[in-house]
């Protein structure tokens, strides 16, 4: 039986916020079951390798290697000539930046183009998805970047 884990609290803001510019409980702007493009979370306009961090909520083991996907939309609210790289791993017994726990997987974006929303989504192949081994204990990461010119 399929199992949807979503964000259900901030672990580490930083200096993003939601789409009315809140910063306190940022993650209810992203735990939808059916993606809505009109609440959503955001960096600074000019991120340094801002992170934002999210507990997801609990499943249980699937007791499987195969079907674990990660799924998430993005966009920049930027010129088209300003880069911004987006990073967006998927970690286990995250703490803090100082003890951000297992990466389990990251996919990296660069220069993302346009202000159109963009899915974007990585599948975890058996040996990342085996080295779960609490899976009440995950967290995604987003960091946010504008490298230098």
């Amino acid at each position: 039986m399929a199992q949807f884990a979503r964000p259900e609290a901030d672990t580490l803001i930083g200096n993003w916020a939601d789409d009315g510019e809140g910063t306190s409980d940022i993650y209810t702007a992203i735990d939808e079951e059916v993606a809505d493009d009109n609440d959503y979370i955001a960096s600074p306009v000019s991120p340094s390798d801002e992170p934002y961090v999210c507990k997801l909520s609990a499943v249980d083991d699937p007791q499987s290697s195969s079907g674990h996907t990660v799924r998430y939309r993005y966009r920049k609210d930027q010129a088209d000539g300003d880069q911004i790289d987006l990073t967006v791993e998927l970690r286990e017994g995250y703490v803090d930046e100082g003890t951000p726990g297992t990466l389990i997987h990251q996919e990296v974006h660069t220069d993302i183009s346009g202000s159109d929303w963009t899915s974007g989504s990585f599948t975890l192949d058996g040996e990342d998805a085996d080295s779960i081994t609490d899976y009440s204990d995950l967290y995604l990461r987003f960091v946010a970047n504008k490298p230098s010119s």
